[in-house]
Protein backbone atom coordinates (compact mmCIF):
# COMPACT_ATOMS: atom_id res chain seq x y z
CA UNK A 1 0.00 0.00 0.00
CA UNK A 2 1.48 3.35 -1.01
CA UNK A 3 2.06 5.94 1.68
CA UNK A 4 2.81 9.62 2.11
CA UNK A 5 6.23 9.85 3.75
CA UNK A 6 7.63 13.06 5.19
CA UNK A 7 11.40 12.86 5.70
CA UNK A 8 13.05 15.05 8.27
CA UNK A 9 16.20 16.46 6.65
CA UNK A 10 18.82 17.50 9.20
CA UNK A 11 20.07 14.47 11.08
CA UNK A 12 17.88 12.02 9.17
CA UNK A 13 18.87 12.45 5.53
CA UNK A 14 21.80 14.80 6.06
CA UNK A 15 24.63 14.08 8.48
CA UNK A 16 24.81 17.17 10.68
CA UNK A 17 27.67 15.63 12.68
CA UNK A 18 29.82 16.17 9.59
CA UNK A 19 30.05 19.86 10.58
CA UNK A 20 32.81 18.65 12.89
CA UNK A 21 35.16 18.42 9.90
CA UNK A 22 35.31 22.17 9.09
CA UNK A 23 35.21 22.92 12.82
CA UNK A 24 38.49 21.05 13.27
CA UNK A 25 40.20 23.65 11.11
CA UNK A 26 39.05 26.32 13.56
CA UNK A 27 39.52 24.68 16.94
CA UNK A 28 41.14 21.27 16.65
CA UNK A 29 40.22 18.75 19.35
CA UNK A 30 37.33 20.86 20.65
CA UNK A 31 35.44 20.38 17.38
CA UNK A 32 33.34 17.39 18.46
CA UNK A 33 32.17 18.95 21.71
CA UNK A 34 31.53 22.28 20.00
CA UNK A 35 29.50 20.62 17.21
CA UNK A 36 27.30 18.78 19.71
CA UNK A 37 26.67 21.91 21.77
CA UNK A 38 25.94 23.95 18.66
CA UNK A 39 23.32 21.43 17.55
CA UNK A 40 21.70 21.36 20.97
CA UNK A 41 21.56 25.14 21.11
CA UNK A 42 19.99 25.33 17.62
CA UNK A 43 17.10 23.18 18.79
CA UNK A 44 16.77 25.01 22.08
CA UNK A 45 16.49 28.32 20.24
CA UNK A 46 13.86 26.95 17.87
CA UNK A 47 11.83 25.58 20.79
CA UNK A 48 12.08 28.86 22.68
CA UNK A 49 11.04 30.87 19.64
CA UNK A 50 8.05 28.59 19.22
CA UNK A 51 6.95 29.09 22.81
CA UNK A 52 7.46 32.85 22.56
CA UNK A 53 5.68 33.04 19.19
CA UNK A 54 8.68 35.02 17.98
CA UNK A 55 9.54 33.32 14.71
CA UNK A 56 12.78 33.65 12.79
CA UNK A 57 13.79 31.08 10.21
CA UNK A 58 16.00 28.19 11.23
CA UNK A 59 19.12 29.72 9.72
CA UNK A 60 18.83 32.50 12.33
CA UNK A 61 18.69 29.89 15.10
CA UNK A 62 21.77 28.26 13.57
CA UNK A 63 23.75 31.49 13.41
CA UNK A 64 22.76 32.68 16.87
CA UNK A 65 23.55 29.27 18.36
CA UNK A 66 27.00 29.46 16.76
CA UNK A 67 27.58 32.90 18.27
CA UNK A 68 26.51 31.61 21.68
CA UNK A 69 28.85 28.62 21.52
CA UNK A 70 31.78 30.76 20.44
CA UNK A 71 31.33 32.91 23.54
CA UNK A 72 30.43 30.11 25.96
CA UNK A 73 33.38 27.96 24.87
CA UNK A 74 35.82 30.86 24.50
CA UNK A 75 36.34 30.32 20.77
CA UNK A 76 36.55 33.82 19.28
CA UNK A 77 36.11 32.90 15.62
CA UNK A 78 36.42 35.63 13.02
CA UNK A 79 33.43 36.70 10.93
CA UNK A 80 35.01 34.96 7.96
CA UNK A 81 35.33 31.69 9.88
CA UNK A 82 31.73 31.93 11.08
CA UNK A 83 30.50 32.57 7.55
CA UNK A 84 32.40 29.53 6.29
CA UNK A 85 30.83 27.35 8.98
CA UNK A 86 27.32 28.58 8.19
CA UNK A 87 27.99 27.96 4.49
CA UNK A 88 29.13 24.42 5.34
CA UNK A 89 25.60 23.68 6.57
CA UNK A 90 24.41 24.06 2.99
CA UNK A 91 26.79 21.33 1.85
CA UNK A 92 26.42 18.67 4.52
CA UNK A 93 26.67 15.11 3.13
CA UNK A 94 23.83 12.62 3.13
CA UNK A 95 24.07 9.36 5.03
CA UNK A 96 25.19 6.33 3.03
CA UNK A 97 21.80 4.59 3.30
CA UNK A 98 19.73 7.47 1.92
CA UNK A 99 19.91 7.10 -1.84
CA UNK A 100 19.01 3.40 -2.09
CA UNK A 101 16.21 3.73 0.46
CA UNK A 102 14.60 6.68 -1.33
CA UNK A 103 14.85 4.87 -4.66
CA UNK A 104 13.18 1.74 -3.29
CA UNK A 105 10.43 3.61 -1.47
CA UNK A 106 9.65 5.69 -4.56
CA UNK A 107 9.65 2.59 -6.79
CA UNK A 108 7.01 1.06 -4.53
CA UNK A 109 4.65 3.94 -5.29
CA UNK A 110 5.08 5.96 -2.09
CA UNK A 111 4.89 9.75 -2.22
CA UNK A 112 8.03 11.27 -0.71
CA UNK A 113 8.35 14.76 0.75
CA UNK A 114 11.15 16.57 2.53
CA UNK A 115 9.65 17.86 5.79
CA UNK A 116 11.83 20.25 7.73
CA UNK A 117 12.18 23.09 10.19
CA UNK A 118 14.60 24.56 7.65
CA UNK A 119 13.45 27.26 5.24
CA UNK A 120 12.24 25.96 1.88
CA UNK A 121 15.08 27.55 -0.09
CA UNK A 122 17.69 26.13 2.30
CA UNK A 123 16.21 22.64 2.15
CA UNK A 124 15.96 22.69 -1.64
CA UNK A 125 19.56 23.83 -1.80
CA UNK A 126 20.91 21.03 0.36
CA UNK A 127 18.84 18.38 -1.43
CA UNK A 128 20.09 19.64 -4.79
CA UNK A 129 23.68 19.64 -3.58
CA UNK A 130 23.25 16.04 -2.43
CA UNK A 131 21.59 15.16 -5.77
CA UNK A 132 18.47 13.65 -4.18
CA UNK A 133 15.91 16.33 -5.08
CA UNK A 134 14.32 14.23 -7.81
CA UNK A 135 13.09 11.63 -5.34
CA UNK A 136 10.85 14.15 -3.58
CA UNK A 137 7.49 15.39 -4.73
CA UNK A 138 8.07 18.60 -2.80
CA UNK A 139 9.37 20.34 0.30
CA UNK A 140 7.13 21.12 3.27
CA UNK A 141 8.72 23.69 5.54
CA UNK A 142 7.84 24.95 8.99
CA UNK A 143 8.48 28.48 7.74
CA UNK A 144 5.06 28.45 6.07
CA UNK A 145 3.35 28.41 9.47
CA UNK A 146 6.08 30.41 11.24
CA UNK A 147 6.62 27.96 14.06
CA UNK A 148 8.83 24.90 14.43
CA UNK A 149 8.34 21.21 15.04
CA UNK A 150 7.16 19.80 17.37
CA UNK A 151 4.28 22.29 17.26
CA UNK A 152 1.05 20.53 16.15
CA UNK A 153 0.62 23.31 13.59
CA UNK A 154 3.62 22.05 11.61
CA UNK A 155 2.31 18.50 11.30
CA UNK A 156 -1.16 19.78 10.42
CA UNK A 157 0.50 21.90 7.73
CA UNK A 158 2.20 18.79 6.35
CA UNK A 159 -1.11 16.94 6.11
CA UNK A 160 -2.82 19.88 4.40
CA UNK A 161 0.04 20.40 1.97
CA UNK A 162 0.29 16.77 0.91
CA UNK A 163 -3.36 15.76 1.07
CA UNK A 164 -2.42 13.32 3.80
CA UNK A 165 -4.82 11.64 6.19
CA UNK A 166 -4.30 11.47 9.95
CA UNK A 167 -3.24 7.96 10.92
CA UNK A 168 -2.04 7.02 7.43
CA UNK A 169 0.67 9.60 6.73
CA UNK A 170 4.19 9.07 8.02
CA UNK A 171 7.04 11.08 9.45
CA UNK A 172 10.52 9.57 9.12
CA UNK A 173 12.97 11.14 11.57
CA UNK A 174 16.04 10.45 13.68
CA UNK A 175 14.89 13.01 16.25
CA UNK A 176 12.77 11.64 19.12
CA UNK A 177 11.13 15.03 19.74
CA UNK A 178 9.97 15.04 16.10
CA UNK A 179 8.64 11.49 16.29
CA UNK A 180 6.75 12.25 19.49
CA UNK A 181 5.40 15.46 17.95
CA UNK A 182 4.12 13.63 14.88
CA UNK A 183 2.55 10.82 16.88
CA UNK A 184 0.88 13.35 19.17
CA UNK A 185 -0.56 15.04 16.08
CA UNK A 186 -2.04 11.75 14.85
CA UNK A 187 0.59 10.77 12.27
CA UNK A 188 2.47 7.50 12.06
CA UNK A 189 6.21 7.88 12.63
CA UNK A 190 9.36 5.89 12.02
CA UNK A 191 12.27 6.57 14.37
CA UNK A 192 15.63 6.12 12.67
CA UNK A 193 17.92 5.23 15.56
CA UNK A 194 21.19 6.10 13.86
CA UNK A 195 23.17 6.13 17.09
CA UNK A 196 23.16 2.92 19.13
CA UNK A 197 23.42 5.03 22.29
CA UNK A 198 20.49 7.30 21.40
CA UNK A 199 17.80 7.47 24.08
CA UNK A 200 14.14 7.83 23.19
CA UNK A 201 12.23 10.11 25.54
CA UNK A 202 10.12 8.04 27.98
CA UNK A 203 6.87 9.86 27.33
CA UNK A 204 4.73 6.76 26.67
CA UNK A 205 4.35 7.90 23.05
CA UNK A 206 6.13 5.23 21.05
CA UNK A 207 7.22 5.37 17.40
CA UNK A 208 5.14 3.31 15.01
CA UNK A 209 8.33 1.55 13.93
CA UNK A 210 11.99 1.83 14.88
CA UNK A 211 14.83 1.17 12.43
CA UNK A 212 18.61 1.43 12.75
CA UNK A 213 18.98 2.48 9.14
CA UNK A 214 16.80 3.78 6.32
CA UNK A 215 17.73 0.57 4.51
CA UNK A 216 15.39 -1.27 6.91
CA UNK A 217 12.46 1.07 6.37
CA UNK A 218 10.82 -0.42 3.21
CA UNK A 219 10.61 -3.87 4.79
CA UNK A 220 9.27 -2.53 8.08
CA UNK A 221 6.57 -0.52 6.30
CA UNK A 222 5.62 -3.65 4.34
CA UNK A 223 5.34 -5.58 7.60
CA UNK A 224 2.98 -2.91 8.92
CA UNK A 225 0.77 -3.35 5.86
CA UNK A 226 0.53 -7.09 6.50
CA UNK A 227 -0.22 -6.67 10.20
CA UNK A 228 -2.93 -4.11 9.49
Amino acid sequence: MSKILGFDVYGTLVNTAAIEVPLRDCMGELAGVFAARWGEKQLEYSFRRGLMQHYADFSVCTRQALDYCCEAMAQPLSNEQRCRLIAAYAELPIFADVLDALAQLASEGNRLFAFSNGATADVKGILAKAEISDWFEGVVSAEDVRVFKPSPAVYAHFLRSTGGVVGHSWLVSSNPFDVIGARSAGMQAAWVKRDADAVYDPWDIAPSVCVKSLAELPARLAERDVSE
